[in-house]
């Protein structure tokens, strides 16, 4: 089996400028996309270990999500590592494979780089990074940016808008992140398992097998930012759960990063239930779009939409609210959501 690499917590360099270690306001950001896709398991390497090399060799820090890549850290650094990735994509395109010596050379190379394109400036992001087993993960959006500042300092934080915009995928990310290092012992993730147009009574199997694939999507998240072997050992001895929210009833969640999807579609008396549940040393990120409800009444029954009327604004709770603006799928999905929530919608 292959080995599995991990970032450094602070990439530090013998490759960039001295001034540039000493002065954290000397810092640049770029963002590339790489539009021939197939080539991205072998630009990133197995668990990211290319990118990996770039960032221990360069001291900057490379967060990836789908084909677009962001570098961040001192200016010349973050220019020689998109140099070096650009050079990299080029070479795998025309067929040449790239192995750590291949890299090591293209980074000795790049020793002149071009600032064209670098944001240069203070760069705070690189200081909410969230760093997982997988991969570095950077802020796309400035409201990102702010949840994840939230994610990193709130005890209990609630991230509306539509879908797209990383709500679910970075308090994930902000989770495995804390159960990696201790901070808490247990990830609980939960979500109303509501149907939208079919019957959870129609589905085969047993109750867990009903269940699962409304959980779906919290597994793809854990998946991405965490070994398969890891996440599936962890499953089974209990420091990750995924469960409904029903089966949250009656318990008290300490030492627990616990996190509701999908909460629009929980009821008043469904939601005071689960937010109850918070216990010592823990942290709840509630997640959900009030403009998809899929439970009787809309909007106005909403469990999300009432406990946002009545906490925010409380010491230790904080409130993100995204919007089209911040999709960072596909272009497509934010150009459908904006469809949907236009004019005569």
């Amino acid at each position: 089996m292959a080995r599995k690499t991990t970032r450094t917590e602070h990439a530090s360099s013998d490759l960039a400028h001295p001034e540039d270690r000493r002065d954290p306001s000397r810092r640049a950001r770029i963002e590339l996309t790489f539009d021939e896709q197939v080539v991205l398991g072998r630009l990133f390497g197995q668990f990211d270990a290319n990118l990996v090399q770039i960032e221990n060799r360069l001291g900057v820090y490379i967060g990836a999500r789908g084909n677009k890549v962001a570098i961040e850290g001192a200016p010349d650094a973050v220019a020689r590592g998109r140099d070096v990735l650009t050079r990299m994509h080029e070479k795998l395109l025309t067929g040449q494979e790239m192995d750590s010596g291949a890299i090591e050379a293209l980074i000795m190379m790049s020793n002149e780089p071009t600032l064209e394109g670098i944001i240069t400036g203070d760069a705070p992001s690189a200081s909410i990074a969230i760093r997982t087993r997988k991969k570095t993960i950077l802020p796309r959006t400035a409201m990102q940016a702010e949840y994840m500042r939230q994610l990193a300092s709130n005890e209990l934080i609630f991230a509306l808008g539509p879908a797209g915009t990383g709500k679910t995928y970075l308090a994930v990310a902000q989770a495995v992140a804390q159960l990696i290092t201790g901070s808490v012992q247990r990830l609980i993730l939960s979500r109303p398992a509501v149907e939208a147009g079919e019957k959870l009574g129609f589905l085969p199997g047993d109750m867990k097998e009903k269940v699962d694939p409304y959980l779906r999507p919290l597994y793809d998240a854990l998946y991405d930012t965490m070994p398969p072997e890891q996440v599936e050992r962890r499953l089974a001895s209990g420091e990750i759960e995924i469960a409904p929210i029903a089966f949250m009833r009656g318990r008290t969640l300490a030492d627990s990063f616990i996190i509701l999807d999908e909460a629009q579609n929980t009821s008043r008396e469904q939601m005071k239930m689960f937010l109850t549940r918070f216990g010592q040393n823990s942290r709840m990120v509630v997640c959900g779009d009030p403009k998809q409800v899929d439970i009787p009444g809309g909007p106005a029954m909403s469990g999300l939409v009432d406990a946002v009327g009545r906490v925010e604004g409380l010491e230790g709770i904080g409130v993100t609210r995204f919007g089209i603006a911040d999709v960072v799928r596909h272009p497509i999905v934010g150009r459908i959501v904006e469809a949907y929530e236009g004019p005569g919608s």
